[in-house]
């Protein structure tokens, strides 16, 4: 059993929790993590691209001097793709960037995400708490207390408007609720702060208890 301490918003250690090997200390599949990344990234492309092909180009089709006795190159139509304001040559078209990733794979790249975390004392486990109103200057203060610098990301039990609000205006620190937690996520930022019930729930997720619970991945 892996044991982590949990912090209050504060920074003051309130109780050890443990969490069990088969969450924390698995073995890391580098290339599944790589493949979740690239797939993830593509699947964000908007894929509309747009150039004119030089039957879509406005312009005369006639032939624009004759074919010998000029000394020039001998060109067509003013569309050609070699001159000025002419067609574009295998230039993009819209089309889907898409790449389907199975889902035990993108389990087992989450895992593997989080296990790295974990193993290079990247995660903080922070008691759960709620915000009565968004208040930017709480997190801020929290985040100071846990000495969490660069990019962190908040991972929560359930989704808090309150919370969320507070979040976004702090640059590189992102909030998400741990079921739709991604792989790109966890290796973009810097440290993890989980809440214990969080955390609670993704150890159940991936060591298949009997009370295992669900989420999207």
């Amino acid at each position: 059993m892996s044991t982590l301490d949990v912090h209050n918003r504060s920074g003051d250690v309130l109780h050890e929790k443990e969490l069990a090997d088969a969450f924390t200390d698995v073995e890391v599949n580098g290339p599944v993590i790589h493949q979740c990344v690239v797939a993830y990234l593509a699947n964000q492309r908007q894929g509309d691209a747009s150039t004119k092909t030089r039957s879509e180009v406005k312009g005369s089709g006639k032939k624009l001097h004759r074919q010998k006795g000029t000394g020039r190159a001998r060109v067509g139509d003013a569309k050609s793709p070699i001159r000025v304001h002419g067609g574009v040559a295998f230039g993009p078209k819209p089309r889907s960037y898409r790449q389907y990733t199975p889902k035990q794979v993108r389990r087992l790249g989450l895992h593997s995400a989080l296990a790295d975390r974990f193993q290079n004392k990247q995660c903080i486990l922070l008691e759960d708490f709620t915000l009565k109103q968004p208040r930017t200057k709480d997190i801020l203060n929290m985040l100071k207390a846990l000495n969490a610098d660069g990019k962190v990301l908040l991972i929560l039990d359930e989704h808090s408007p309150n919370i969320h609000l507070s979040v976004r205006n702090i640059p590189k620190v992102h909030s998400c609720t741990w079921n739709t937690l991604n792989v790109y996520q966890v290796m973009w930022h810097d440290t993890l702060i989980i809440t214990e019930n969080a955390a609670k729930k993704l150890e159940a997720k991936f060591i298949n208890t009997g009370s295992e619970v669900e989420g999207q991945d």
